[in-house]
């Protein structure tokens, strides 16, 4: 059985801690077992450690590490990993919330000895009908689709416990644990069946200043590691948006074709008396067991 740890890298969590420790403790394993559930609370001024306090009093997995002082991610990363002796190593995002495999799904790659590192499937729960939740939805199926080809790991990643540490200034941890895992050789695979769900910026100047960042710590992971990210290659971005936009207007245009022919006919119908629909023919593809695409339907939309 495979042992993990799972670290959470927590600034002022409150919100949302007790609900992804209660995820986390109640997850359906097969492949291994949980040894520890480590928060990481970094300068918080908000009740965040006397959440995961009155946790680790009901359960002994839970623990509580303690900066003093915010001292970046990266830094709360390495505190951790010093402390941890764990086979594989799970980081989360402490604003995300599990499904209940997710770990599971995340652990069995590792029963392959080739693979190092497995990357987890975002979902947020931004709405979609507004224009900052379109855009936080395609940035993050942009990443589902190339790494479906291309493995980019982000929001929960776990990883064979190789090392101790990650460059402190580091802002993107996720992309630098990729380069050292797969400098040593192991495969990087992404699954996404692993789901994750999490909650994107809902204004333009939070956007921005996210994007900014991530932006800066590829620029400087290039550098000092010589290392890219899939997302980074632009060709892979503009193959994927043109390829979904063209299918998108195809379709667009071919059903108000449809729409348009129909009416067209509907119009000859009442015009030239050519049809009687008083008693209609029966439209056999909408009879079918409404009960049992739905359940298809609600299981596909959890993996897209």
């Amino acid at each position: 059985m495979l042992a993990c740890s799972i670290g959470i890298m927590a600034y002022n969590e409150e919100e949302n801690i007790g609900s992804l420790l209660d995820s986390l403790l109640n997850q359906e394993l097969k492949s291994g077992i949980i040894e520890e559930i480590v928060v990481v609370a970094s300068g918080c001024t908000d009740r965040t450690e006397h959440v995961v306090i009155e946790y680790a009093k009901e359960n002994d997995k839970i623990k509580l590490l303690t900066q003093a002082k915010r001292e970046g991610k990266a830094s709360a990363i390495n505190y951790y990993l010093r402390r941890t002796s764990a086979e594989i190593v799970i980081l989360e995002s402490a604003d995300t919330l599990p499904q209940k495999d997710t770990i599971e799904k995340l652990i069995r790659h590792f029963q392959c000895p080739d693979i190092g590192m497995v990357g987890g499937h975002p979902i947020p729960v931004n709405e979609k009908n507004t224009f900052m939740g379109f855009v936080v939805h395609l940035l993050w199926h942009l990443h589902h689709e190339i790494a479906l080809k291309h493995p980019k790991c982000g929001e929960i990643v776990a990883f064979r416990n190789q090392f101790n540490e990650i460059p402190n200034d580091s802002v993107v941890d996720e992309a630098y644990i990729e380069s050292i895992i797969a400098k040593a050789g192991y495969s990087i695979v992404y699954a996404p069946e692993a789901i994750v769900w999490n909650n994107g910026p809902d204004n333009i100047n939070d956007f921005i200043a996210q994007r900014r960042r991530i932006a800066a710590g590829h620029i400087k992971l290039k550098v000092a590691a010589n290392y890219s990210v899939a997302t980074k290659n632009s060709f892979r971005i503009l193959f994927v948006l043109i390829k979904d936009q063209i299918k998108q207007l195809l379709w667009i245009f071919c059903a108000i074709f449809l729409e348009g022919y129909g009416r067209f006919l509907g119009l000859k119908d009442c015009c030239f008396n050519r049809k009687k629909h008083s008693i209609w023919e029966i439209a056999q593809s909408t009879k079918q067991n409404i009960k049992h695409k739905h359940d298809k339907i609600s299981c596909d939309n959890t993996t897209v």
